[in-house]
């Protein structure tokens, strides 16, 4: 059956499922999909909200005899590809495909180290020894092994690190759980399927391991989708780097002192080694200031501070390594730990050479862990090589690829030269579903008194909204100062990011139904709020990444050199991809309404503000927030 067939009002989707209607941009994707699957060629498409892309994908794919692999930006479109779009589909179609979910390895349980974490608590942490309790109860009743189905263990759960594996700590056949391990079962069953769903992380840390010659999870394929590919620039530089973080030492330490208790408790030089690293370790993330922080890793090293607690943290790596080799002999579970010691060491010493062109050399700190990356500033060459090494058909879709309606500069940062291309945008009224309202008489972004103002603003909009707000924010501090100004001045339940997982969060503001809820960048995009629970979004200011970030401002200088514009080229586009997720929270149906507020005067005093609102959906336009809060009012 042809693929315009399938779309028609006579097809099958349309005798399926209540309320089909064909549209020409949907047949007219799946169409170009379809060719580029059968001519091993690129393709590249820029899908508006509502377009119905997922089906326009997952058509051909399912169409399709040869081995396919979909890779998503997120866990859960990943999960509701596998579980409800594909399985329906096939269904209707009547192709009996099968499929496979594949995540990447920390997502599974290795009962090997549950065991020997149950055996010997790593700590006297109430909420791990309660979670371990919840993950050994989960283990007994788990087909999968997937901990996304362990009830009460959220992404972010303390004893994660205990319960399931990374490359670094996989013992691989070594293990002796190997026969009934979560990862390898999931590995054989996507081999053995025609259709594997994955999401981009997997796929470039995948890229990376098959570099390195390590026993990579994920198959070969004849046809690979990206959906949300706006990600993978990104995502692609981070793994086509290198980065070593103090969050591994740590792990690699409770690996270790786990070994010792259990093996060799008479080795005491080994424990009293442990602790020392341990300080060593704790004492280089203290050698940075601030809760959390990015900077340049070169200007770091002149800290004579910092090289020392580097060196410390080496030294003390090359003992644990010398005292490790006293105790091979003494268990077999010591060696692996043993070569991750020697390599972690050698990564360190790396991070004093900053000599490599081509790459940025940067830090990053989180609360509790320092981060030093070495990451390479163009990716296209390294991803044309996976392009032409795979020989197969490639696809990159998302709502957001274009940059004032070219899709020249997403092409141009993979190295992408399609045969066929797609703009099509969405089939909501925007005109008569939205209003864009950019409010008269703010200060600057950077004024100390914006916080104050967007308080000011939010609260006439949740009045006007009834609650049903979506409040998204480009940097923590400011969300903070907002939500204080705010929290107790409204009637309406607000919800902060942090105060939960992103999931909870979410299924608590949709449960409420007029709730507010706040976020920063993991909100802008995959969240999907259908109907009466949302009708307003403000945005602080435009998402331009810091000036201050030092990859950014590698990224730039190299652009300089190679004589391109660095704001033109490097920031103006990035922002624009950014603005345009978020302005997509807004409508997300044929039904939705309401009203888009962004509080930043540069939409209207900078030559740039106008690529800015070109990029975007065409609504109605106004500088009058009480017109904005009249038609919020009004919406049923």
């Amino acid at each position: 059956m042809q693929i315009k067939t399938l779309f028609s009002e006579s097809g099958p989707l349309a005798l399926n499922i209540p309320g089909y209607k064909p549209r020409q941009p949907q047949i007219d994707m799946a169409e170009m999909v379809h060719a580029a699957m059968e001519n091993k060629s690129q393709c590249v498409v820029e899908a508006g909200t509502g377009t119905g892309k997922t089906f326009a994908y997952l058509i051909p794919v399912l169409l399709s005899d040869k081995k396919s692999i979909i890779t998503t930006g997120s866990k859960a479109l990943q999960e509701q590809l596998y579980h409800r779009d594909l399985p329906q589909l096939a269904k209707i179609l009547n192709k009996g495909r099968k499929v496979a979910l594949l995540k990447g390895r920390a997502n599974y349980l290795c009962t090997y180290r549950l065991e020997q974490h149950v055996a010997h608590v790593p700590t006297d942490d109430p909420d791990v020894m309660h979670q371990l309790a919840m993950v050994a109860k989960f283990a007994s009743q788990t087909n999968t092994g997937d901990l996304a189905d362990c009830v009460g263990i959220e992404e972010d759960a303390k004893v994660l690190p205990y319960v399931n594996s990374t490359a670094d700590n996989c013992l691989g056949k070594e293990c002796p759980d190997y026969a009934e391990c979560y990862i390898r079962k999931a590995r054989i069953k996507a081999m053995e399927a025609d259709i594997v769903v994955i999401n981009h992380h997997l796929f470039f840390a995948d890229m990376a391991v098959k570099d390195s010659g390590f026993a990579e999870l994920m198959p070969d394929a004849d046809n690979y989708i990206f959906d949300e590919a706006h990600q993978i620039p990104e995502i692609a530089s981070d793994y086509f780097g290198d980065s070593i973080s103090t969050k591994q030492l740590v792990a690699l330490i409770n690996d270790l002192r786990l070994i010792y208790r259990s093996d060799v408790p008479d080795m005491l030089q080994l424990g009293n080694t442990l602790n020392k690293l341990e300080t060593a370790v704790a004492d280089l993330r203290l050698a940075f200031a601030g809760e959390s922080s990015r900077g340049d890793w070169r200007e770091s090293l002149t800290s004579k501070t910092i090289c020392d607690a580097l060196h410390r943290v080496i030294s003390d790596l090359d003992f644990l390594y010398k005292v490790l080799k006293l105790c091979l002999d003494r268990s077999d579970k010591i060696e692996h730990p043993f070569e991750k010691v020697l390599q972690f060491k050698n990564q360190l010493e790396r991070a004093f050479d900053t000599t490599q062109t081509g790459y940025s050399y940067w830090y990053e700190t989180t609360r509790r862990f320092l981060t030093i990356n070495i990451t390479p500033l163009n990716v296209a060459n390294k991803f044309k090589e996976i392009i032409e090494r795979t020989q197969a058909s490639f696809t990159f879709a998302s709502a957001t690829l274009s940059v004032n309606d070219s899709l020249d500069h997403f092409n141009k940062s993979l190295g992408l030269k399609p045969k066929q291309q797609l703009l099509v945008e969405s089939p909501f009224d925007y005109e008569n579903q939205a209003v864009l309202c950019m409010p008269r008489y703010l200060p600057e972004t950077s004024d100390d008194m914006m916080p104050h103002s967007l308080v000011k603003l939010a609260k006439e909009l949740i009045k006007a909204a009834k609650g049903r707000t979506f409040l998204l924010f480009t940097s923590y501090r400011v969300m903070h100062l907002v939500y204080e100004g705010l929290s107790t001045a409204t009637e309406y339940p607000v919800f902060m990011q942090g105060q939960s997982s992103k999931r909870i969060i979410l299924e608590q503001f949709i449960r409420h139904g007029n709730a507010v809820l706040m976020g920063t960048a993991s909100f802008w995009e995959g969240v999907d709020v259908r109907g009466d629970a949302l009708s307003c979004v403000l945005i602080d200011k435009l998402p331009f990444t810091s000036p201050d970030d030092p990859l950014l401002q590698a990224r730039m200088k190299d652009c300089e050199l190679t004589g391109g514009e660095p704001f033109e080229d490097i920031q103006l586009p990035q922002a624009i991809i950014n603005l345009k997720q978020g302005v997509g929270r807004l409508i997300r149906d044929h039904s939705d309404k309401g009203v888009l507020v962004i509080c930043d005067n540069r939409l209207v005093t900078r030559k740039y503000g106008q690529t800015f609102l070109q990029s975007l959906p065409n609504m109605r336009r106004t500088r009058d927030f009480q017109s904005a809060l009249q038609f919020l009012e009004n919406i049923e």
